[in-house]
């Protein structure tokens, strides 16, 4: 260990705070007794972040492209963090931006004054063969060291926690897909890192000063292939292995499409993600164990700290929960079918013939598609229709309600029922009443249906009864203002 050092009581510049990485890093710093100063474009991003209050923590508008800006935004502060990076895959145009804007950040820093920056890249071979997403790393470290100010750079690789591309992707890939036809990087090896311990090296590195100038590697305690990792992930999950066929004909564009079908991310950010792929990325040297000593998970313990249902389940060192900030597939993509009706009656009527869904009453619309549903649901064992309701007209918190459960109950604002039919995900429906602010005689009904799929089974069966919702929701809510207005 080393000598204890006088901490630098200056703030900490943070560029990235809307993103991923940077988003969980400030509350650690916060955590940590740091003051923190974030640079954004748009900080209205960072308005509803719990941290965003916090006394000690300074928000300014500014672009990286601007030398002058940027170095005025860094006045004052001690260490500073570049954690932007584009996941765009448009050739070198993305590239070189990232290049020029690493640069007139070095530039910055220097004109402030600041007493260190920290970057986090990406692990891989040096040379000749790497891929451009990991060569564009390289590129900014360059830049970034090229200024007087030095840098301490951080190379991981696959960074395993709910939000990160590279695990959604992976956790994605192997939910909905039993068998994988893939390109021969299934058997590159690599060496996941979860990111409650890049957090933790990256907060670690501010009170150790031996790190300043230092580029060193971090990874987890293990390495593996991508097909050993696909099936640690599957066994993580409850699955059953994977069938893994490796073929020699998928080229990153092919698989970056691939991935773009099979799973939320965008093939424009999947493809430079595929490409990385066919890099080995393993630590190539361990001097950050005794610089920043620091007891690395297993993949499977990254794995399920990722997909921990709760903040219960985290590690004391984890931050691996979906946060604010993180993009709508973190965690498992929902699905929602949100639609609204305006309705001539008080709120109170409004929520009234809400409350009188499903039992003898009925649905308002395709009572038969509901009955049918009900009989195929009992068929494979779930409760169908048969429950009822426990009162024809008063609904109250946990009751069921055919094959839902009422799991919210706001008296003439919101109703919401969880799925318990049987069916291959998780579902939900909600009813808000949003009352007229002019009109007290009016407002509107807000439906909203949700749907996380669960594995492929639960995609197919999301978009066979896409169709259906045309006819049973918009004749639910017609049904429910009809009912509603005969009672002014």
């Amino acid at each position: 260990m080393h000598p204890a050092t006088a901490r630098d009581e200056r703030p900490v510049f943070v560029t990235g705070a809307t993103g991923y990485i940077g988003g969980r890093l400030v509350p650690r710093l916060l955590a940590a007794g740091c003051r923190v100063r974030c640079l954004a474009r748009a900080p209205k991003k960072l308005a509803d972040r719990p941290w965003a209050t916090d006394p000690r923590v300074e928000i300014v508008a500014g672009d990286l492209a601007d030398a002058a800006t940027t170095a005025a935004a860094m006045r004052g502060c001690g260490a500073a963090f570049f954690l932007v990076h584009s996941m765009l895959a448009a050739g070198r145009v993305y590239a070189d931006q990232d290049r020029s804007i690493a640069r007139t950040f070095a530039t910055a820093a220097a004109t402030a004054q600041l007493s260190r920056i920290v970057y986090l890249g990406g692990l891989g071979e040096t040379g000749a063969g790497l891929s451009e997403h990991l060569m564009s790393r390289r590129e900014v470290e360059h830049e970034l060291a090229a200024g007087p100010v030095p840098v301490t750079v951080f190379r991981a690789a696959m960074i395993l926690g709910a939000g990160s591309a590279s695990f959604e992707i992976l956790r994605y890939l192997v939910e909905r897909l039993p068998m994988m036809v893939t390109p021969r990087w299934v058997r590159t090896r690599c060496q996941p890192i979860g990111v409650g311990s890049v957090l933790h090296y990256l907060v670690a590195c501010l009170q150790v000063p031996a790190t300043s100038g230092q580029t060193l590697d971090i990874g987890g305690s293990e390495v593996m292939t991508y097909a050993e990792i696909i099936q640690c992930t599957a066994a993580a999950l409850g699955l059953r292995r994977r069938w893994i066929v490796p073929v020699p004909v998928l080229t990153p564009r092919l698989s970056s499409l691939w991935i773009h079908r099979v799973t939320p991310i965008h093939a424009n950010i999947a493809r430079p993600l595929a490409e990385g792929l066919r890099n080995e990325v393993v630590c190539r040297d361990d001097r950050v164990r005794t610089l920043l000593p620091h007891e690395t998970q297993s993949i499977r313990q990254c794995i399920e700290a990722a997909t921990a249902g709760d903040a219960a389940a985290e590690t004391r060192w984890s931050d691996a929960g979906v946060v604010p900030g993180d993009p709508d597939w973190a965690g498992g993509k929902v699905f929602v079918d949100s639609r609204e009706i305006m309705i001539t009656a008080a709120p109170a009527a409004v929520f009234q013939a809400v409350c009188r869904l499903g039992g003898g009453h009925g649905w308002y619309a395709a009572d038969w598609l509901w009955r049918l549903r009900g009989m195929l649901d009992r068929l494979v064992g779930g409760p169908g229709l048969r429950r009822g309701r426990r009162d024809p007209v008063h609904l109250a918190h946990g009751d069921a309600l055919d094959f839902w459960r009422v799991t919210d109950l706001v008296p003439e604002r919101r109703l919401a029922l969880h799925a318990e039919m049987r069916m291959p995900g998780v579902a939900t429906l909600t009813f808000e009443v949003v009352p007229d602010p002019v009109d007290p005689s009016a407002c509107r009904l807000r439906q909203t249906a949700r749907f996380r799929p669960r594995g492929l089974a639960g995609l197919v069966y999301w978009y066979a009864v896409l169709p259906l919702h045309g006819i049973v929701f918009r004749g639910m809510l017609r049904g429910i203002r009809r009912s509603a207005e005969a009672v002014r």
